[in-house]
């Protein structure tokens, strides 16, 4: 890798290196600069830097590059016995050393994010009480209300631009986990610094403690949570006012995305706080973004149009409906009235199809009812409504079977099959089977990663309906922009941005997402499509650079080492 290989158009290498405190700024020398993730380059610090900070000694003799330092950690990485113990190891070196975290993750990205994010930070939640080793973040329980800002007022920065926080109740798939969800903030916000460049401390990861109604958690005594049924009514929403008054005050310029809360706040705090502060909900609408961007490439390869479409989703909590909304929000910019196109977008939930008939629907399901009769399975419903489009969102695994798959086969040429739920234990099918079963004619898409699929001499390559792919350029934009809300067109535009990212060869191979190693590019993308919104809207006061994507470009956060001498 060339010395200079990260440094931002526009900027001298010696400039890059100058950024930041250095440890004399903050005192830091010794023992307290080795533990210092921030500062710390570990057998990389130079012989004088050893000289000028009291290094000598706490070190071996020999200095050694960044570029041998990921030599080693790789070798460890790739002999480790399984997928949660990469994750313990990537954690801990994200602990002791910022920057040589970062590089690695961004220089073998595909290789590492289903470590630190989907699939495997699932199983990492369910353990966390285990394998916790040094916390990270805020935890903000039930106990702290009435002093959430000063518990807020114990983190270190104050120039903090993104936030990510969750109360637990919904991580992926896999329910309820309480203060245990913490691992997903977490996960999130590593890839908001290795995807869209945002700077480590600028992120604050935030779990609202508020119980949890897992029986096993209540019962174990690692369990890292308050052991207590999980706080519900008033209570819960004047900790989360209090949350969002407090973030106000002390991080006026923060992004607040919302995480895997459960249906029922989900959709009612993202309602009540997106018009007031610069919000969005992930599962909401980073999905739905996502889920778009994949089917408007999908139809590049039918060559189609998204009005002709026909949408069965199985599973109508946040990330179906998001869909949905989005799906009706873009059709209803092609000039399709909005009852029109709702009626291009079917569900089908727990207990059967969503129809007016039905007594038992929340309201945020009301809105996708449609006027026919009852059916109670996902094989009559796509007899019945013929989808063009099958999207799995229920979490429940298996449940596009080779009956099903086949199906959507018969009546169309190309059937879309997009099976999302994580982590992969949750997926509605695998990609093996979607290709197999539809005789290699799927367009297919999946929540968590599947290998590239062999079948009658051809080669697959399936594309993962990665949030990845949208909410760290959607943060970057706004934090670049500073808009004062984060509205539904940003989304919208996201998911063209994505779907333009897809090159002719990709569509050639099956693939309806650009490739994780372009990710950095597609961010920056989405991030000035964002701006562009923001700066169109009047949802900012901060003039628009003449220049705008080398302008967001030149704020992103490169990991490299500095010198310090």
């Amino acid at each position: 890798m060339r010395p200079d290989a990260n440094v931002a158009p526009g900027e001298s290498a010696s400039k890059q290196r100058k950024k930041g405190p250095s440890p004399a700024d903050l005192g830091r020398r010794g023992i307290a600069l080795l533990q210092d993730p921030s500062l710390n380059k570990g057998t990389a610090f130079t012989e004088a830097e050893r000289d000028a900070f009291g290094l000598r000694g706490l070190l071996p003799a020999r200095v050694l590059s960044m570029e041998q330092q990921i030599g080693r950690i790789l070798e460890n990485f790739r002999r480790k016995p399984s997928d949660i113990e990469r994750y313990i190891q990537l954690t801990a070196l994200q602990e002791r050393n910022e920057s040589l975290f970062y590089r690695v993750l961004i220089d073998y990205v595909e290789e590492m994010m289903p470590i630190v994010y989907t699939p495997t930070v699932g199983q990492a939640c369910q353990e966390y009480g285990h394998i916790l080793r040094r916390p990270h973040g805020i935890f903000i329980s039930a106990h702290d209300r009435g002093r959430v800002a000063e518990v807020l007022g114990n983190w270190p920065n104050r120039d903090v631009r993104v936030i990510v926080v969750t109360d637990g109740e919904r991580i992926l798939g896999l329910g309820d986990l309480g203060a245990n969800g913490m691992g997903i903030p977490v996960g999130k916000l590593s890839l908001y610094t290795a995807c869209a460049g945002i700077p480590p401390s600028q992120c604050l990861p935030i779990t609202l403690d508020v119980g949890t109604n897992n029986e096993a958690f209540l019962s174990d005594p690692l369990y890292i949570g308050i052991p207590e049924k999980r706080l519900r009514g008033e209570p819960y929403d004047a900790l989360v006012e209090e949350f969002v008054t407090a973030v106000e005050k002390l991080f006026p310029k923060a992004l607040i995305q919302l995480e895997d809360f459960g249906n029922a706040n989900a959709f009612r705090l993202l309602a009540k706080y997106k018009d007031r502060i610069r919000t969005f909900d992930d599962d909401i609408q980073g999905t739905a973004a996502v889920t778009l961007g994949g089917i408007l490439s999908a139809l590049r390869i039918t060559d189609q149009k998204l009005r002709d479409q026909r949408f069965l989703f199985l599973g109508g909590g946040e990330a179906g409906i998001g869909i949905g909304n989005l799906i009706v929000s873009a059709l209803v910019s092609q000039g399709v009235a909005e009852e029109v196109a709702r009626r291009n977008c079917w569900f089908l939930d727990s207990k059967g199809l969503i129809v007016t008939s039905r007594t038992d629907l929340t309201e945020h399901k009301r809105h996708f009812a449609q006027p026919v009769p009852f059916v109670a399975d996902l094989l009559s419903a796509i007899s019945a409504q013929r989808p063009t489009a099958l999207i799995g969102v229920a979490g429940v695994g298996g449940t596009f079977t080779k009956p099903v798959i086949e199906a959507m086969a018969r009546l169309n040429k190309r059937p879309i099959i997009f099976a999302l739920s994580n982590p992969t234990s949750k997926s509605e099918c695998t990609a093996d089977e979607a290709y197999r079963w539809s005789e290699g004619r799927a367009i297919f898409a999946s929540g968590s990663p599947f290998p590239p699929v062999h079948w009658n001499g051809e080669t697959f390559l399936p594309g993962q309906g990665n949030n990845s792919y949208i909410f760290p350029g959607v943060g970057l934009g706004v934090v670049a922009s500073e808009a004062r809300l984060v509205t539904d067109e940003m989304f919208f535009e996201s998911s063209k941005v994505l779907a333009d990212e897809v090159s002719k060869e990709d569509l050639s191979q099956g693939r309806i997402y650009p490739p994780l190693s372009r990710i950095r590019d597609v961010s920056v993308a989405i991030a000035a499509a964002v701006a562009e919104v923001a700066y169109r809207r009047g949802l900012t006061d901060k003039p628009r650079p003449s220049d705008l994507v080398g302008t967001i470009r030149a704020t992103m956060y490169q990991p490299e080492y500095r010198s310090y001498v």
